[in-house]
């Protein structure tokens, strides 16, 4: 009983990380950052990644060990449409994790990054799209649990 409601509060726990550490990369991501903002980025960016992948393997646990069965979930299509959107979402994250990341020589060295106003917009954008999607997976959750979408 309790391995089920801490596995649970960890997946509810990341979610709200998530959105935490989305709302951050979006409100600090423009086109002249200091050392700082460029560090709080990359903080936060590494705190999305660690509770993205707490959500997918509490996700895992959840489904296997302690949900209403395997089966409940796995004929349902709105569980493959959170899933999906799940992988589309991780994936579309790469691009601004991928740029953050390759800040990190330049702020060792005191270099700040600097972006163009095409990237500023792209990657707000993309984090935009991450908020938006993120926010919908709870929407989804609710309702496979409540057997919306089973015949």
């Amino acid at each position: 009983m309790w391995d089920s409601a801490i596995v649970a509060y960890i997946h509810y726990l990341s979610f709200g990380l998530i959105l935490a550490s989305l709302i951050v990369e979006r409100q600090t991501v423009k086109s002249e950052l200091t050392i700082t903002e460029g560090w709080k980025i990359l903080i936060a960016d590494g705190i999305y990644g660690t509770a993205a992948t707490a959500i997918l393997a509490t996700g895992v646990l959840r489904l296997l060990y302690f949900g209403k069965g395997t089966e409940f979930y796995t004929e349902n299509p709105v569980f493959w449409a959170k899933i999906i959107l799940f992988f589309i979402v991780a994936s579309i994250s790469l691009y601004p994790t991928i740029s953050f990341l390759l800040w990190i020589g330049n702020l060792r060295q005191n270099i700040p990054p600097k972006l163009n106003p095409f990237r500023v917009k792209l990657i707000n954008w993309i984090i935009n799209l991450e908020l938006l999607g993120f926010s919908s997976i709870p929407l989804l959750a609710s309702l496979m649990a409540r057997g919306i979408g089973l015949n």
